[in-house]
């Protein structure tokens, strides 16, 4: 099984970006423990705060691998070229947030991608990740 894992603008800042919101450990830290938990599962990251580069990617492996995890930051409000991408793969596609969006400011309750996921798992912090993982290996 090959899961991609891909965090959009700002999340390059996990560990010092408003901790208070998003936490002290970083995304290094993060992936290590999930490849520890799921040694059976090709853990791939990908990291942009660029959105073209996002979609390059997503449409790169989102045909062969067998799920993807996407925090896509500010572009969940905002990018319907990302659902248009996440629409046209193959490839499921698990939303995260670290916070829980809801209980913030009102523009991050609504997410365009949403329409194109699998599912949407938000406010577990980094543990969000995992439970997508787990949500793709079950699905599978």
């Amino acid at each position: 099984m090959k899961i991609l894992i891909m965090n959009g603008p700002n999340l390059n800042l996990l560990g010092t970006r408003e901790p208070g919101v998003y936490g002290h450990e970083t995304m290094d830290t993060c992936m290590k423990n999930l490849r520890e938990q799921y040694p059976d599962i090709t853990l791939e990251y990908y990291q942009s705060n660029v959105e073209g580069e996002l979609i390059n990617k997503l449409q790169e492996v989102g045909f062969t691998y067998d799920g993807i995890v996407l925090n896509a930051g500010a572009y969940t409000h905002t990018s319907i070229a990302l659902l248009d991408c996440i629409r046209s793969l193959k490839t499921p596609v698990i939303e995260v947030h670290i916070s829980n969006v809801h209980a913030r400011e009102d523009f991050r309750h609504q997410s365009v991608i949403s329409a194109g996921c699998k599912g949407v798992i938000a406010g577990f912090g980094l543990d969000s990740y995992r439970l997508a993982v787990e949500a793709l290996k079950i699905g599978n």
